[in-house]
């Protein structure tokens, strides 16, 4: 386990200066607003604050705050965060990061976690918090081969946690860690107390129409009819991430164009994208992208298939039998039963603050409280 400071070489930041001082900027097309995509004001703006106001160097000496190591496991370099809480009782806690997001998604709750005393909370409720770098995300090592998925990053992660000396340890994620922790709570049932992920148990798919009441068919009607608007990225990338990493590659403003286009679908809200997500947080996590060059090898969920055991069709995470779960947002009764088809749900809350996807960096205290609910059943 060889430790780790973030150090960017001052070239490369340069470098990224350059590329955005030189943009060859696209002219707007007709449109109002974000209905054609990014628009051109609003990301020359941001590119332009990226360049000459956002200061790299602050955001990586504090993220270099948190204890970072490196570690082979099945050939890869896997990179994490382990911040260990100053209460000696406190349960281990694995944090999976989402796309296109990475470690970096957890800044804000990771202090709240780890040391619940020191911001007004009951020290009972601390965690030891591991944080890998999926691989292929952030400065963990890219798969080499294909046919990597899901199964693989849940054992590299079991490992992680066995040479960390945890035998007995909690999960959560959101987004494509909505997939590993369940996974992993599936290989590891004796070790894994609990799996708490930020929503996607108990979607419904074509196989549960006929099952359906006239309501929920209704329900399922609207679903669709939400689920089809956007950039279908799992079509987008599974036939072509090579094509379109060429571009976020090369150009730092294709890369950021991707990630506002993104993070703006993710939005719940009508409010503006950098009003529901702090601007620099944001840029954190796209520089943390664009220093690695991991736009294209981030990109494995969706060419080598999003799905339990990585079939090539679509699905949505499943709990895992026999090891309690929970999330933080719940859905209609219809969702609900649906995911205690697969595990037990024993946290389904309704009204948890969020306007995001991402719940980590918009609500990083609504987020907090919530896994300690859950856990505190379990501990």
């Amino acid at each position: 386990m060889t430790p780790f400071t973030i150090d960017i070489p001052q070239s490369d930041l340069d470098d990224l200066h350059d590329r955005l001082a030189r943009t060859r900027w696209t002219p707007q097309l007709p449109s109002d607003g974000w209905e054609r995509g990014v628009p051109t004001d609003w990301l020359r703006d941001l590119a332009e604050y990226w360049r000459t106001g956002y200061d790299w160097r602050a955001r990586e000496a504090a993220l270099n705050a948190f204890p970072q190591f490196v570690d082979e496991i099945d050939g890869l370099d896997l990179h994490y965060l382990h911040v260990r809480s100053p209460e000696p009782d406190a349960l281990p806690l694995v944090l999976a990061h989402g796309w296109p997001n990475s470690f970096v998604e957890f800044a804000r709750t990771i202090p709240l976690l780890t040391d619940p005393r020191a911001h007004g909370g009951d020290p009972a409720q601390a965690f030891h918090v591991v944080v890998p770098s999926i691989p292929g995300f952030g400065f963990s090592g890219a798969p080499r081969t294909t046919g990597f998925g899901i199964p693989a990053v849940a054992g590299m992660f079991a490992e992680l946690m066995a040479r960390l000396g945890y035998d007995r340890y909690g999960t959560q994620g959101g987004d494509l860690g909505a997939y590993v922790t369940p996974e992993l709570a599936r290989r590891h049932p004796d070790r894994v107390v609990g799996v708490h992920i930020d929503g996607g148990f108990g979607f419904p798919t074509e196989d549960d129409v006929p099952g359906m009441t006239e309501e929920e068919r209704a329900e399922w009607d609207l679903m669709q009819q939400w689920s089809s608007g956007g950039v279908d990225h799992h079509a987008l990338l599974r036939v072509a991430p090579q094509t379109f990493g060429h571009g976020w590659h090369d150009s730092p403003v294709s890369l950021l164009a991707w990630h506002a286009h993104k993070f703006q679908e993710f939005s719940m809200s009508d409010q503006p994208l950098l009003d529901v997500i702090d601007r620099d947080l944001f840029l954190d996590n796209v520089s943390v992208y664009w220093f690695t060059k991991t736009a294209a090898t981030s990109s494995w969920p969706m060419y080598e298939g999003l799905a339990q055991g990585g079939a090539a069709r679509f699905e949505w995470p499943k709990a895992p039998a026999g090891v309690p779960s929970g999330v933080y947002g719940g859905g209609s009764a219809l969702m609900r039963r649906l995911a205690e088809r697969d595990g037990p749900i024993v946290h389904w809350p309704e009204g948890n603050p969020g306007r995001h996807h991402f719940i980590a960096m918009e609500e990083p205290a609504g987020h907090v409280a919530d896994i300690r609910a859950f856990f505190a059943q379990l501990r």
